[in-house]
């Protein structure tokens, strides 16, 4: 089968940062589905792998966390799905990826794909639907707090980036929420209250500073997307008593948690990948968030977040979507479709 991969980690301009390849046809067993791809998306965890983790021996390593496709077949113990089946999902960072033709996964951490949208549109969509509900709704919890001061009020630090797209949906259709999105460009401002946010604040400015400027003096819940080290503190000062905070990049310097206790705040870290990784009683809670999920997209409550399909599954288009992930200007998702 084609894939694409690597051997030596590399940054993204060295020619043997990303390699057509070909490889052996995988097998399914257990209860892995043999999916055959026909588009995937990238995401900063592609970048952050590639960068850092070589393969290991001489075996290129294949990445690559978000694919939708056809079941192809299906390993002895699968009771989900069947062959013909359409599906998506973001598979296990700790497993091959979804950068080849033919790719294996684990049955529990599959849905079946949205049946009135394209390969391409739902290929956009795992990974950043899972990220953004664990954190929405297991995370901070969302809608199950006392809500005799009135609806959530939630913040969301980089609001139209991929998890940001999805959760600005998530929360305006599913909670009663007052949400407020950050953004810094015109363009992307445009695109967080299309995804849904209530207000758009600048975040090259205070945080705090700008929710007092459009009449919000605390927010009950922050979902930090990036950067987090840079408005850890913002963040602390605008969060209500009580509060919680949510984040999922890794801050390049360590947070001090000492700030957080005056006022009986929460944090909390998601990781999507936890439920496959560790392979944990509640691992088929993802398969059925994607049902879910892809019941909204069916029902026009959610659209697709893909932004840019940059064409064929190859290492060229895919050096590109890296690149574009790197600059930190991407807005929604990035997919790539077809071998």
């Amino acid at each position: 089968m084609k894939a694409i991969g690597y051997l030596q980690a590399q940054p993204i301009d060295h020619p043997e940062s990303l390699l057509d390849i070909t490889l052996p046809d995988p097998q399914p067993q257990g209860r892995d589905l043999l999916v055959e791809i026909k588009a995937v998306a990238v995401n900063p965890v592609d970048v952050k792998v590639r960068r850092s983790s070589s393969a290991e021996g001489d075996a290129h390593k294949v990445i690559g966390w978000d694919a939708s496709g056809v079941v192809k077949a299906v390993g002895d113990q699968v009771s989900l799905f069947k062959p013909g089946d359409e599906v998506y999902y973001a598979g296990s960072i700790a497993r091959p990826g979804t950068n080849s033709e033919l790719h294996l996964v684990d049955e529990r951490i599959v849905g079946r794909k949205p049946s009135n949208i394209g390969f391409a549109e739902a290929a956009a969509l795992p990974l950043t639907a899972i990220t953004a509900w664990e954190m929405l709704f297991e995370r901070l919890e969302i809608g199950k707090q006392d809500d005799s001061t009135g609806p959530a009020r939630l913040l969301v630090v980089g609001a139209a980036g991929g998890v940001g797209s999805i959760m600005l949906q998530l929360a305006r259709k599913l909670t009663d929420a007052v949400i407020i999105g950050t953004a810094s460009r015109q363009e992307t401002r445009d695109w967080a209250l299309a995804m849904g946010a209530h207000h758009v604040i600048d975040h090259r400015l205070p945080l705090h500073e700008e929710l007092q400027r459009i009449g919000i003096d605390s927010v009950t819940h922050v979902a930090s997307l990036t950067h987090t080290e840079k408005h850890y503190s913002s963040i602390v000062e605008a969060l209500a008593p009580q509060g919680r905070l949510a984040l999922i990049d890794d801050p390049s310097t360590p947070i001090d948690i000492m700030p957080l206790k005056r006022k009986s705040l929460s944090l909390h870290w998601e990781m999507m990948f936890t439920r496959s990784l560790y392979e944990t009683a509640d691992m088929i809670e993802q398969h059925r968030l994607l049902n879910r999920v892809a019941e909204l997209v069916e029902e026009g409550a959610v659209r697709t977040t893909l932004k840019q399909n940059l064409g064929k599954i190859n290492a060229e288009n895919l050096k590109r979507a890296h690149s574009l992930i790197e600059s930190d200007a991407a807005i929604g998702k990035i997919v790539l479709e077809g071998f």
